[in-house]
């Protein structure tokens, strides 16, 4: 069977049908019995991955086998768990396991994601307000004005001069927004690790990226080695869920250690300064008491906290800032319509 890329389940969809999967071979039904069933109401992707499923098993093959088919659903880690898991005998266990990650990952998503939407209504209404003033308002007031020929300040004549491109100048306009879409696009597509690299540097966010890549790290090692994964082959696996490329290499350093026969908290200690002390030392107590999984999962749970913490400081930072800035770019605009009025009617006061 080839690789089924176009294929792929949103988080809620694949956290279902790995539950669905569990809780029926937890209850002692046969997987092939299984799959039948779940097809009888299944519909969209989850049809074509469980029919896919249903064919495989009646080959001989493995779940696993099936699973690396579609790399937009289950990635390296999930498929390499899922084929420990069966030669272990423990696929249900496992399934349930890697269900409650992918459901913990989601609900660590949303934290960071419902952190940014009150920032992103705040920029949206600025917007919407800026071209109701560039569309509706300036058109009017810029006629009145020409007509008067009288000087006009600074601010006043930027916001005309935007106007007039918005509104005469439309089609260029949507040309050059298209280009920079377009670019962003390609850029992301393409040169996405260069791009992220640069966002991640960004303040406030390189910091807030460092936390929530070790959380991910800590807890994908926490589920790979407590399924029985080679510490060498989890942090192999476990390096591809971080976002920042120095994580990722500080990784990949330790893993080299690790293989020639090193602790990994040696090869973190390396990082001193960007590994946080109290990761290092926990992830070394694991190591001696032999519960380096256990260690792992403390620290996921912890960093989480953290992470929690830390977007809430930043969402209290960036609130009133942007309330500021927006106040300020509205009362401006606001200046720059009704100063030339009140010259105007100076003007006439005076005669």
């Amino acid at each position: 069977m080839t690789k089924s890329s176009h294929i792929s389940l949103s988080t809620p969809e694949k956290i279902a049908f790995l539950g669905n999967l569990s809780t029926m071979l937890a209850a002692g039904i046969p997987i092939v019995e299984v799959i039948s069933s779940l097809l009888e109401d299944t519909k969209g992707h989850q049809r074509e991955i469980l029919q896919a499923l249903h064919d495989d098993l009646l080959q001989g093959k493995r779940l696993s086998d099936t699973f690396v088919n579609f790399p937009r659903v289950f990635d390296r880690v999930t498929v390499n768990l899922i084929r420990a898991s069966e030669e272990a005998g423990t696929l249900e266990t496992t399934l349930k396991d890697i269900k409650d990650h992918i459901q913990k990952d989601m609900e660590f998503s949303d934290k960071i994601k419902f952190a940014m939407i009150y920032p992103g209504l705040i920029l949206t209404l600025f917007l919407g307000v800026l071209m109701v003033i560039l569309i509706v308002v300036i058109p009017k007031i810029s006629t009145v004005f020409k007509s008067l020929k009288i000087a006009l300040p600074l601010p006043t004549r930027i916001l005309i001069f935007a106007s007039d491109i918005i509104l005469k100048q439309t089609w260029y306009l949507l040309g050059v927004l298209g280009a920079f879409v377009l670019t962003l696009f390609l850029l992301f597509r393409y040169k996405s690790r260069s791009v992220q690299n640069l966002l991640f540097n960004l303040p406030l966010i390189s910091g807030l990226v460092k936390e929530v890549d070790f959380t991910r790290f800590s807890r994908s090692m926490h589920l790979l080695l407590s399924s029985g994964i080679p510490i060498t082959t989890a942090l192999d696996l476990s390096q591809a869920v971080v976002l920042s490329a120095k994580t990722a290499k500080i990784i990949a350093k330790s893993r080299e250690m690790v293989t020639s026969g090193k602790r990994l908290s040696e090869g973190f200690r390396l990082a001193k300064g960007y590994m946080p002390t109290m990761m290092v030392k926990l992830i070394e107590s694991g190591e001696k008491s032999g519960g380096l999984e256990k260690a792992m999962g403390d620290i996921a749970a912890f960093l989480d906290y953290r992470v929690t913490n830390a977007l809430k400081a930043i969402t209290a930072i960036i609130e009133p800032m942007l309330l500021v800035v927006v106040g300020i770019s509205v009362g401006g605009m606001m200046l720059a319509i009704i100063a030339p009025i009140y010259g105007l009617i100076s003007q006439v006061g005076s005669r």
